[in-house]
C-alpha cells in the first residue's frame, strides 16, 4: 500500500469541505425557504439540522470504515469525514470524538471534554465579539 502525498491529502480535505460547506449553505437557504424568514430566525433549525445529520453521517461512515476500510479508506475518510462533514458541521467530529471516549470506557473525560468544548467555545465566542466592539 502506498502513502498518500500531504499535497493529495490536502485535495481530499479541500474538496470535500468545500462540497459540504456548499451543502450547509443550502441546508439554510432550504429551510429558510420552507420556513419563511421570521421561522428561520426564531430558532437555528439549520444548524441543529446540519448538526444531527453531519452526527449521523459521521457515525455511518465511522462504522462502515471500520467495517470494510482497507488501503483506500484513509482517502475515503479525508474526502467524506474530515472534508465533507467538517464543512458540513464540526460537531459530527465532536459527536464522534465524545463516542469513541465513552467506548473506551472514558465517560468522565467524555463528559469534561463535552464541558470544556461547550465552555471554552461560548468564551471564546463572547472574547471575540467584546474585542470587536470595543474596537468599534
Amino acid at each position: 500500500m502506498q502513502a498518500i502525498s500531504p499535497f493529495t491529502t490536502s485535495l481530499y480535505v479541500a474538496a470535500g469541505g468545500g462540497a459540504g460547506a456548499l451543502l450547509r449553505y443550502q441546508l439554510g437557504r432550504g429551510m429558510t425557504r420552507a420556513l419563511g424568514t421570521d421561522g428561520a430566525a426564531a430558532f437555528p433549525y439549520a444548524t441543529l439540522s446540519a448538526n444531527v445529520l453531519g452526527s449521523l453521517a459521521m457515525g455511518v461512515l465511522a462504522g462502515w470504515l471500520a467495517r470494510h476500510g482497507d488501503g483506500g479508506s484513509e482517502a475515503l475518510r479525508l474526502l467524506l469525514g474530515v472534508g465533507l462533514l467538517g464543512g458540513f458541521t464540526t460537531f459530527s467530529s465532536f459527536s464522534l470524538e465524545m463516542m469513541l471516549l465513552i467506548e473506551r470506557g472514558q465517560p468522565g473525560l467524555a463528559v469534561g471534554y463535552a464541558a470544556v468544548s461547550l465552555l471554552a467555545g461560548l468564551g471564546a465566542l463572547y472574547l471575540g465579539l467584546v474585542a470587536m466592539r470595543a474596537s468599534a
